[in-house]
């Protein structure tokens, strides 16, 4: 059962409205997502690159940044090392194509998701060093690889770590001792004695703060760089990062450069995927292009996906974001089916019980299990954790709740797994197989979580009868903009809203179109775009079958429900006619 929450936090609303040009209603809203003081709101509405902070302030910048400019005089080989997400894709990318415009001689790898696991590895350093690499830099991964930074230096190799995770630790006494990887230079804002002052960054946007302040030490432009912000939003976004702060900035301005890109990969994506580049937005990025850049590291390789970026010719880019789109597809049903059996196995077994789901789904593909653990998480409100078999023992993903720090928890069971990282909210891990039920085990009998903690909480920004709901006001609505994690779309509620008339859209008969009335009297159009046939279903166990003909019919009569929504436009032959779409119901 879901909890609703109306938010009160008080302000001068009328007075922030006349200082900022703004409605007092969309003043109320910045204040619900904690942005308060002069410069604070100024930033969030009218933040520009020239907010950012000088990447020089992170620790060891300026040495990553001297070791650099040495390498690049001396025409050494520098080797990058990505990771085989979206974050790390774009990483390297940007690492790859800053660098070369420095004039470095420069290369990459990404290691496979099966062969090689997550992150640097043995054979990824000693791949290198055969290949003739003099310098390895890392990017989206390296804060955890001491052992491997450890053999690179042995080689005689100069190694940068740039990661945007965890430093490793270890607890004793209630006292932290963290582990940093031996390398020339270590660029992570989560680093204690960092001293920049938003560590809330993806792996793509430290790879970008170094080519920055590379390219500024050289004697560039920094504007000769600033296409590549548009790699930093697509990897801020689909990494799922807080949309507050710089990632704020960095995306709303990247997006305004991804509808002009001059990227033949990207443009051929937008293409193959159906996005008219004029009205990009940050939804496009996280559930269209996002997971076919995602794809190629889950099914195939990464390498795909990097190539898509770095393509020379319309036809190489239109081939490849082809192969992307439909390896995507695929990995949709893939994944279907995977969500479908966790689903079995949660509310048939034990698991049902647990207040930590770990779900062993043997023959799920590895790289579909933290999309299955964030679709179970979803469903539950659980912390979830899926686990599959790997080439060598158990490969697990989790997606948490706010409630619940992933890594943390983790490193409770640290002396079961062979290996892990991540943060709060996801984490990926490995351990034997004998030793999976001892893991489940072990995290549920470490769980502290509430019951109330775990209950959905759908935190309601005001409540808002349709005769607010204006063209104007929806695009008002547009200032708040990217909407994502830490960002996300206002939410309004209206009570005893009278449902007048529903039809069933969509090939799926997925979407229902209703006709509703609040209690002034004005009526809107209405979709819901969650499971029609359970919108339904509710109406009918409340008023009886006969009601729900009706409503079908167009003719409901004193069917009631309270709905949470977020205003929208629908344009029919060039006429703007408001409406919502329905997020919750009750």
């Amino acid at each position: 059962m879901e909890k609703w929450v109306l938010l009160r936090k008080g302000a001068d609303f009328e007075a922030i409205g006349k200082k900022y040009h703004i409605s007092p209603r969309l003043a109320c809203l910045i204040r619900n997502r904690d942005i308060v003081g002069d410069d604070a709101i100024d930033q969030y509405l009218n933040g520009t690159l020239a907010d950012l902070k000088d990447g020089m302030l992170m620790k060891d910048m300026s040495k990553a940044v001297d070791i650099l400019r040495e390498k690049i005089a001396e025409g050494c080989k520098i080797r990058i090392i990505g990771d085989y997400d979206i974050d790390g894709v774009n990483a390297t990318y940007i690492l790859m194509e800053g660098l070369e415009r420095l004039g470095a001689k420069v290369d990459s790898d990404i290691p496979d998701r099966i062969a090689d696991g997550y992150g640097l590895s043995i054979e990824l350093v000693e791949r290198a060093y055969q290949e003739g690499a003099d310098t390895i830099v890392t990017c989206d991964n390296g804060i955890a690889a001491s052992g491997e930074i450890a053999y690179g230096k042995s080689l005689g190799m100069t190694v940068i770590v740039t990661d945007h995770h965890e430093v490793p630790y270890e607890e004793t006494e209630g006292k932290k001792r963290y582990h940093l990887p031996p390398a020339d230079a270590v660029i992570d804002p989560k680093q204690k004695d960092c001293d920049y002052p938003f560590s809330g960054l993806c792996g793509a946007a430290i790879a970008y703060k170094l080519i920055e302040a590379l390219g500024e030490a050289m004697g560039r432009d920094e504007e000769d760089f600033d296409d590549l912000i548009e790699n930093v939003a697509i990897a801020t976004v689909g990494d799922v990062m807080d949309l507050e702060g710089e990632n704020r900035i960095l995306v709303r301005e990247g997006l305004q450069m991804l509808g002009r890109t001059s990227n033949l990969g990207l443009k051929a994506l937008m293409e193959c995927t159906g996005i008219d580049r004029r009205w990009v937005n940050a939804y496009h990025i996280g559930f269209v292009l996002g997971p076919c850049l995602n794809a190629s590291g889950r099914l195939d390789t990464a390498k795909r996906a990097l190539n898509l970026l770095r393509s020379k010719s319309e036809k190489e880019a239109a081939l490849l974001a082809g192969d992307l789109k439909a390896l995507n597809d695929s990995r949709k049903d893939l994944t279907e089916v995977a969500v479908e059996q966790a689903k079995e196995l949660v509310e048939t077994t034990s698991l049902s019980k647990d207040r930590v789901l770990v779900i062993y789904l043997a023959g799920c593909h590895e790289s579909l299990a933290g999309i299955v653990a964030g679709r179970i998480r979803e469903c539950y409100h659980r912390p979830t954790f899926v686990l599959t078999d790997a080439e060598e023992g158990v490969k697990g993903s989790g997606r948490s709740i706010e409630t619940y720090h992933m890594y943390e928890e983790l490193s409770r069971c640290k002396e079961l797994l062979t290996r892990y990282g991540g943060h709060k909210m996801a984490a990926g891990f490995s351990l034997e197989s004998c030793n999976v039920e001892k893991f489940r085990r072990m995290l549920n009998e470490c769980c502290t979580l509430t019951e109330e903690e775990m209950q959905e909480k759908v935190v309601i920004d005001m409540e808002l009868p349709f005769s607010c709901v204006t063209e104007e006001f929806i695009e008002e609505l547009s200032l708040l903009e990217p909407f994502g994690k830490g960002n996300t779309k206002p939410v309004f509620a209206v009570r005893n809203v009278e449902l007048l008339g529903a039809r069933i859209l969509g090939k799926n008969r997925n979407v229902l179109k209703l006709r509703v009335r609040d209690g002034r009297g004005v009526s809107i159009d209405a979709l819901c775009f969650r499971d029609a046939e359970h919108f339904l279903a509710c109406v009918k166990e409340r008023y009886g079958q006969k009601a729900e003909e009706e409503l079908l019919a167009g003719r409901g009569r004193d069917i009631r429900m309270s709905l949470t929504y977020y205003p929208d436009l629908n344009e029919y032959q060039g006429q703007m006619t408001p409406q919502i779409v329905i997020t919750h119901y009750q």
